[in-house]
């Protein structure tokens, strides 16, 4: 009997110590507050390293579903969508600095996701934050991948332009965004940014599904934050791609435009700089297996810990 007795408890044990190791890797996982961060939402997709992928101007997660069907099963890919962009609803109290909200809100959200040094994906608007949120705490962030953005947009005419010089511009800017721009402008904006026509319908609903209030804010913010002195604070490799081809019209040629990237990255201690052939702004639709091709060296040359 007390034998019996001894390998029922042992089978209870073992069983105990089945679920356990079935459960751990759940309870290891801090459960989303998306209160925590209003001004986004994120959507979790695939195992493996943490990726987060961060869209550009009115654009939700969505410009990212190619790139996580590629990456998913290697990665979890956090895939951001910004409140107020691409149908997603707008913040019913919009804070005033809102891109440094975004930026302070993102990093909490690797912190308590206990993210280990994330790639981090980020596409015009969302490669500034990216590179934001490496400057303010270069610990918290791993490899990144940096598409077709600037860290002064600004400058790209004057490289000697300040963030105060711009404020000016910046705000009336800001002033005269005060309706939805008619669909036909829209698009005929968005076709100078992408190749393909389907994408080209896309990109330009999420621009009138956009919150005006919100893109004119987050433009404000990225035309007057300079990011270029803060650049050696980045202790993780970056790869950067360039776009040239859209500004061909204007007289802007490859090298030209590699040598505006050159002098706005000149601080960042370890970069690289590949500039697309034919790629318009949205790299990862215009050039997809170039796009994918770098990255995936790059990510293969900085592999990083497991979540």
């Amino acid at each position: 009997m007390n034998n019996l007795s001894s390998f029922r408890r042992y089978c209870y044990s073992l069983i105990l110590l089945l679920l356990l190791s079935f459960c751990l890797p759940v309870l290891l996982f801090a459960a989303d507050n998306p209160a925590a961060h209003p001004s986004f939402s994120v959507t979790v997709t695939g195992k493996g390293r943490p990726m987060l992928l961060i869209p550009g101007l009115t654009c939700p997660g969505g410009v990212w579903d190619e790139t996580v069907a590629r990456y998913q099963k290697q990665y979890q890919c956090h895939v951001v969508s910004l409140a107020g962009f691409g149908g997603q609803p707008a913040q019913a109290n919009m804070p005033e600095h809102l891109l440094q909200t975004v930026r302070d809100e993102l990093l909490a959200y690797i912190k308590t996701q206990k993210l280990n040094k994330p790639v981090v994906v980020g596409h015009s608007l969302g490669g500034f934050l990216g590179l934001w949120m490496s400057t303010t705490a270069p610990e918290a962030v791993g490899p990144l991948v940096i598409v077709d953005s600037l860290p002064f947009l600004t400058a790209v005419q004057n490289p000697a332009m300040t963030a105060e010089m711009a404020k000016p511009m910046a705000e009336g800017m800001r002033k005269q965004m005060t309706g939805k721009m008619p669909i036909a402008a829209q698009r005929q904006m968005v076709a100078g940014l992408i190749t393909d026509t389907a994408r080209i319908s896309q990109a330009t609903r999420w621009g009138q599904d956009s919150d005006v209030r919100t893109v004119a804010q987050a433009m404000y913010d990225m035309y007057t934050t300079d990011l270029r002195a803060d650049l050696g604070r980045i202790q993780q490799p970056a790869l950067v791609l360039g776009a040239w081809a859209a500004y061909k019209a204007y007289g802007s040629t490859k090298e030209s435009t590699r040598a505006i990237f050159a002098q706005q990255y000149a601080k960042l201690p370890q970069h690289t700089i590949e500039m697309s052939e034919a790629g318009k702004h949205f790299l990862m639709w215009d050039d997809t297996a170039w796009f994918f091709a770098q990255t995936d060296a790059f990510l293969k040359q900085h592999a990083v810990a497991k979540k």
